[in-house]
């Protein structure tokens, strides 16, 4: 077995869109907790994490980081035992929802949304990288970290899911940076006063309950539309479901409550730089302070690797015949680009932006899934215009207003994006529901509403079974 996975990781061969073959579906349980833990231990989740206080205090905030945890990694253990089941990425797994050509439409946003969490893991790591510069050697070189961090995130991407896996994170990555959370952990559960932070009240203001659940279920469902992409090398889908679920629930709470007590403890701010700052002070700005940002680096790779990769094989979910090499290059290229532009004002609306569109899209693909009462032929899906999933045009239409009608309901409970749409909504539906009901979640009105309208069709439709939808439709 560990000959097959040495040369499936040196070949580079990452099947494009194709089903995975059996030979190749080798990641267990435990690879897949080892590949989803990692992927939530990161400086961006410890910088959400930073975004709920002190608006709430620590326990409240910690409450919503437990639910929020349970809901959006619940919804991505899911789809990701869907992808290990029929061995395709997550793009594939709508074509049965919405059409084949209708999945070009969720993945041209996916592609856009990967672009821009490349571009924000960058500007991430080359902020910290460019602090430990100054902090070690006395001067600042971002543009050079900026560029190093794309090359070797660029060259992860290229060497694909299970050498990554099998070999960089656990033989090496997975160790360092758990190592290095467990200590800046203790470091902040051991500070001063840390009993008065523990249960002082929040100041108020933004975010109230609801729109911090939201913050939470925002990280996880970031991953939503990508995670088959690496569950379909799994052996099992239990294994894909449990190793997804407790890998990246665990890192979740953990890093989302630890970005928080930075706040709390070491009076840091919510942005790279300034959890940065925090960390270096909880460890008294010692040389053990700078190797914890160094760590963080180096387990920060593994977000864009997996940003990277997965753009390129959503593009090749559009144009079959377009090189993943090349495409994987190209995002890598855009990203750097984009990582001098953003702030962490655009951050934030960018989680919530990502959520108010997948978030429904997801109620749509768990709602056809779970109606359907047999398994799909895989072949179906690459027919083209003979294929059961062509339904008009290659679009079922009936499956677009569902999803409509989940973004709309996320933004009727809380509009955020550029201020031209939040004053839009504000002047067509009035005051936000969030304010009236500061504990309403726009993620879980957003994905009941896109669910239960979806269910509801399909089970009025008398469907039984997935390649049922495409009659359905034509009648």
């Amino acid at each position: 077995m560990e000959s097959l996975i040495e040369r499936e990781a040196a070949s580079g061969d990452h099947h494009g869109i194709e089903p995975v073959p059996e030979a190749s579906r080798v990641l267990s349980a435990r690879d897949v907790a080892v590949l989803w833990g990692d992927l939530g231990i990161g400086l961006l989740v410890l910088v959400t994490g930073a975004l709920l206080v002190p608006a709430l205090g620590f326990l409240q905030a910690l409450v919503a980081v437990v639910i929020g945890s349970i809901v959006g990694v619940g919804l991505l253990a899911f789809a990701a035992s869907i992808g290990a089941r029929y061995g395709v990425p997550s793009m594939v797994l709508f074509r049965p929802v919405l059409g084949i050509r209708g999945s070009w439409l969720p993945s041209a946003l996916n592609v856009m949304q990967l672009v821009g969490w490349t571009a924000v893991e960058f500007w991430a790591m080359s902020y910290v990288a460019d602090l430990v510069a100054e902090e070690v050697f006395g001067f600042s070189a971002r543009g050079l970290w900026l560029a190093a961090a794309a090359v070797v995130c660029t060259g992860l991407a290229l060497w694909g899911p299970v050498g990554v896996t099998r070999i960089w994170l656990e033989r090496f990555g997975v160790w360092v940076i758990a190592g290095i959370s467990v200590v800046i952990t203790f470091l902040v559960l051991t500070s001063d006063g840390i009993g008065d932070v523990l249960t002082q009240a929040g100041v108020g203001g933004f975010p109230t309950f609801g729109p911090a659940l939201d913050l939470v279920i925002a990280m996880p469902i970031s991953w939503l539309p990508l995670v088959a992409d690496y569950t379909r090398f799994a052996a099992r889908p239990g294994a894909a479901f449990k190793g997804t679920f407790w890998g990246y629930l665990v890192a979740n709470i953990w890093l989302y409550a630890l970005g928080a007590l930075l706040v709390l403890t070491a009076d840091a701010t919510p942005d790279p730089e300034g959890v940065a700052v925090g960390i270096l002070a909880i460890a008294g700005g010692s040389v053990a302070g700078i190797l914890f940002l160094v760590g963080l680096l180096v387990g920060e790779t593994d977000e864009a690797f997996a940003d990277i990769y997965s753009g390129a094989v959503s593009l090749q979910n559009i144009f079959p015949k377009l090189s993943v090499r090349a495409s994987t290059i190209g995002i890598a290229g855009l990203a750097t680009v984009l990582a001098a532009w953003l702030t962490m004002v655009r951050y934030e609306q960018f989680l919530f932006l990502i959520g108010s569109v997948f978030v429904p899209l997801f109620g749509i693909l768990m709602a056809v899934y779970l109606s359907a009462r047999r398994d799909l032929d895989t072949r179906d899906l690459y027919r083209g215009s003979t294929s059961p999933y062509w339904y008009t045009s290659g679009v079922r239409w009936g499956a677009v207003w569902p999803w409509v009608a989940g973004f709309v309901a996320y933004h009727l409970v809380t509009p955020l994006g550029p201020s031209w749409w939040t004053d839009g909504f504000a002047d067509l539906f009035g005051t936000p529901l969030s304010v009236r009901f500061p504990w309403l979640s726009a993620s879980l009105v957003s994905f009941v509403v896109a669910f239960a309208l979806t269910w509801l069709t399909t089970r009025r439709a008398g469907t039984q079974r997935l390649s049922s939808l495409a009659t359905n439709d034509e009648r």
